[in-house]
């Protein structure tokens, strides 16, 4: 037992080692695609909600009915299979939702833009910033460094 528990250990961290989490992340539909970017500068930011798209609402639903099948017979499994459902999508769809922040961009050509951020962290008024835009789509936004002159 001890045997294949160390080599599970080892297989484990040797793959892991294979991973590479450096810099940002492409969908393999995106990685091809060039890319336009936008420099501007934060002058407002607010935190928004992204609602949740109806995955973890379905997510839920489905993992509370199975929760609530496992509970009860007759008529009270099926109101506990009906309630663990229930519950299910309600949790599902709050956890489903994502903090994001609503920025307020003056790009460097003098235009104003609105851009939603989600994950890439928290930005300042102020803060200098480049657009990365998929089409129309922005794909991320990234907090430019300061350089001290």
């Amino acid at each position: 037992m001890k045997k294949y528990l160390i080599a599970g250990m080892s297989a484990l961290l040797l793959l892991g080692g294979c991973a590479t989490r450096h810099g940002a992340e492409y969908d393999a539909g995106s990685y091809r695609q060039i890319k336009h970017y936008m420099i501007g500068t934060v002058v407002e930011e607010r935190p928004v909600m992204i609602s949740d798209n109806g995955t973890g609402l379905f997510i839920g639903a489905l993992t509370g009915a199975v929760l609530g099948s496992t509970i009860g017979r007759g008529s009270g499994k099926t109101l506990a299979t009906l309630g663990g459902g229930l519950a299910g999508a309600y949790v599902g769809s709050q956890a489903g939702k994502a903090n994001a922040e609503e920025l307020t961009v003056r790009l460097d050509s003098g235009e104003h833009i609105v851009v939603i951020s989600k994950g890439e962290g928290r930005f300042l008024p102020g803060d200098r910033v480049k657009i990365i835009k998929d089409g129309n789509r922005v794909d991320r936004v990234e907090r430019l460094p300061t350089y001290p002159y």
